[in-house]
């Protein structure tokens, strides 16, 4: 069990920034891997609504729900026992009004999250202000915003041009003014991330966006290398699974095919039979 030393929080991703220490984060959506990642050390784990991409094999992550995310996030947070846990609020559950923001942001702590994660600025901003009223802790998104796939016209680099980049760092300052402990930026140009996060005390925490921001966050399954698509130019692959997986499984095929598996060593006998 992590002491409260060893416990991080809010108030700890903040206090990394002011040290100059990265923040690791990876996404998770199932106790196994939750607790795979905890006991490796990373500091914030998402359960990010990318699980409509990964797990259940959607386009986009509008499909998925507050039901699916409460769910995910239960299973997240019975694995978890140092590492922060922040749950994506998906689509529509906090657009509609503000009742239903916080309402939906409770039903995740309520399921293991100490942190809700919201897209966007502008309109959101008074959202952010309420939910952190009311005790929620809030992550920003900026950049490219998944759920924004359609609006944005695909999943492209944001922030190319000046004035886009001026109302990124506008943006940035304005989640952090209304309450926001940290903001993630996605796929943007190194040299806007170096500026947004040299400009806000928050920590930004960086997805394609360079090397300059104050953390790093990949879905697991991209960096683990689970599925042969090719990756987006910000994932680094640090594993093959999903090479070894099918190599593990064909393994398995043959040798119950054959008659090999299971073996003496797998299977029980009565005692005048061992």
């Amino acid at each position: 069990m992590a002491t409260p030393i060893d416990k991080v929080t809010t108030l700890r991703v903040m206090k990394k920034k002011m040290r100059g220490e990265k923040i690791v984060c990876l996404t998770a959506y199932d106790y196994p891997f939750a607790r795979i990642l905890d006991e490796a050390g990373v500091d914030i784990i998402l359960v990010g609504d990318s699980v409509a991409n990964v797990v259940y094999g959607m386009k986009t992550t509008i499909g998925i729900g507050m039901e699916e995310m409460v769910y995910h996030t239960r299973a997240v947070a019975s694995g978890v026992k140092r590492a922060l846990v922040v749950s994506d609020m998906p689509f529509l559950s906090y657009q509609v009004s503000l009742e239903q923001a916080i309402e939906n942001a409770g039903r995740l702590l309520k399921a293991g999250a100490e942190a809700v994660k919201l897209e966007g600025a502008g309109p959101v901003l008074e959202t952010v202000r309420r939910l952190v009223g009311c005790g929620i802790p809030v992550m920003g998104h900026l950049g490219l915003t998944p759920q924004s796939v359609h609006k944005l016209g695909g999943y492209r680099l944001q922030a190319r041009r000046p004035e886009e980049q001026e109302k990124l760092l506008t943006d940035a300052q304005a989640l952090a003014a209304a309450g926001c402990f940290a903001i993630i930026l996605e796929k943007v140009p190194a040299e806007a991330a170096s500026r947004v996060t040299k400009a806000v005390q928050i920590p930004v925490i960086g997805i394609g966006a360079g090397p300059e921001c104050d953390g790093q966050i990949l879905v697991l399954q991209d960096m683990l290398g689970m599925f042969e698509d090719e990756p987006y130019k910000f994932v680094k692959r640090y594993a093959e699974l999903n090479r070894m997986t099918r190599q593990a499984v064909q393994e398995y095929v043959a040798e119950v095919r054959q008659g090999k598996f299971p073996g003496p060593e797998h299977s029980f006998y009565t005692d005048e039979n061992r």
